[in-house]
């Protein structure tokens, strides 16, 4: 096992273990104590709500909110939401007005903010909700482009990202105040992006790393401005059109853990039309089942953050390999935990010196999973047959330890969220749900 690179408290967010997506700006979905779920008893709770039903987030001790979008692509306009949910039975307990888009259909994101409020960005828009999911500011971003996610920095402003493939041209990283929702800064990366940022706050000070079409490029993060690293912007992408783009990373033992492959036919099809996501008719390519768009097999990288050299490794060497969400790092085990939604397969990649399988799994993921370092508990999502459900894996040996139908017909590349009392909620488009182990 090595050290162990957490970062709690989390400045600029509401205290609480889980105010963000993953859980933090190092997107390391890791959650204190565990499930204990070996030889418990699993209860779950789903609630079948039609929406496309993003992410859950913890503001104080038994405060849920659930962030999402409705699925729109075609018909009347689509729009975003915020709901309070009761953190047993998933009653909405409270819930936003309809929150205006830009007309984007996408996933978006939402945040618990150090001074109380949740802030969204769904579409072209960003929201600053009180705790009653009631409007307190309303902000048009400066690009007309779907943004995929946010996070909050150190001194409590906020940034986001629009999301581009290739040859759509760059993207643009803006920063907000948080109060106003004003922008800050504006800038213009390299190249477009398409998986969600993360952020570390270092001795050395505070950076953003971001996968780009081809690179994956940093900023530094001053009071006045984001600043594009032009020394540090290791190339990713070599394999030409056997390699498709990267999700978001994962900042973990001074590297940053990418997955390629992201740019599956479903989001060609949605960032192909503008406004993103919305199309006249039903469109066929929207399923993360279709074959991958290129031949080559799902790799794991991971990217030196000093030198920016990259270790490479294709766990299952199928060909066509492609996912939907990023890996995650376990540092207390040593291990790396990466995955091929399109033909299936889980695997624990050990990090103790080169990048080798230590185990693999017949299962089928595609959504943020949540690790449990303390109990070595892996919990993720496992698609068959139709049917959704729940996992739990021993990080170290790759046994499954248990598994739990959701009852949802459809799986996405959505977050799981450590609850307070072993327990995990599950996102996916029309339904939610709560799953906890007990005696």
């Amino acid at each position: 096992m090595t050290g162990i690179d957490r970062q709690a408290p989390l400045p600029g967010y509401y205290p609480s273990p889980w105010p963000v997506e993953c859980g933090g700006n190092r997107r390391q979905k890791a959650a204190a104590g565990g499930l204990h779920a070996r030889g418990a008893t699993s209860r779950i709770t789903t609630v079948r709500n039609g929406r496309w039903n993003v992410m859950m987030i913890r503001r104080a001790a038994g405060q849920l909110y659930l962030g999402g979008t409705m699925p729109a692509f075609t018909g009347p306009p689509p729009y975003g939401w915020l709901q309070k949910l009761d953190p047993v039975t998933l009653e909405v307990l409270a819930e936003s007005p309809p929150l205006p888009c830009g007309d984007h259909v996408w996933c978006g994101a939402i945040a618990a903010h150090a001074n109380g409020d949740i802030i969204k960005v769904n579409g072209s828009y960003m929201h600053r909700l009180d705790p009653g999911c009631q409007v307190v500011t309303e902000r048009k971003l400066p690009v007309d482009q779907a943004h995929n996610g946010l996070l909050i920095l150190s001194d409590g402003s906020i940034v986001t990202k629009d999301l581009r493939l290739a040859g759509q041209g760059p993207s643009t990283v803006t920063r907000l105040a948080p109060d106003g929702l004003e922008v800050m800064q504006s800038v213009a990366l390299p190249e477009g992006s398409m998986g969600r940022v993360a952020a570390d706050l270092t001795p050395d000070g505070e950076f953003i790393y971001i996968p780009g079409i081809e690179h994956v490029w940093r900023l530094r993060v001053t009071p006045d401005a984001l600043d594009v690293d032009e020394a540090w912007s290791p190339r990713y992408r070599t394999e030409g059109g056997s390699q498709g783009l990267s999700w978001d990373g994962c900042i973990s033992e001074g590297a940053l853990w990418l997955m390629d492959n992201g740019d599956i036919d479903s989001l060609r099809a949605i960032y192909g039309v503008h406004p993103n996501g919305r199309f006249e008719a039903p469109d066929k390519r929207l399923s993360w089942r279709r074959p991958a768009p290129w031949d080559g097999p799902q790799r794991l990288l991971r990217v030196d953050l000093a030198s920016g050299h990259i270790d490479v490794i294709a766990p299952f060497g199928t060909p066509g390999g492609g996912i939907i969400a990023p890996p995650v790092n376990v540092p207390e085990h040593g291990m790396c935990i990466a995955w091929d939604s399109i033909n299936g397969g889980l695997a624990g990649v050990s990090t103790t010196d080169r990048l080798n399988v230590a185990w693999t799994l017949d299962a089928r993921p595609s959504m943020q999973p949540v690790v449990y370092p303390e109990t070595g508990e892996l919990v993720i999502n496992d698609f068959q047959d139709g049917d959704d459900t729940l996992i739990v894996v021993d990080i170290a040996t790759g046994a499954l330890i248990d598994r739990v139908g959701t009852g949802s017909q459809v799986a996405n590349g959505m977050f799981l969220t450590a609850g307070e009392d072993r327990d995990v909620y599950y996102c996916s488009t029309l339904a939610i749900s709560r799953v906890q182990w007990g005696a």
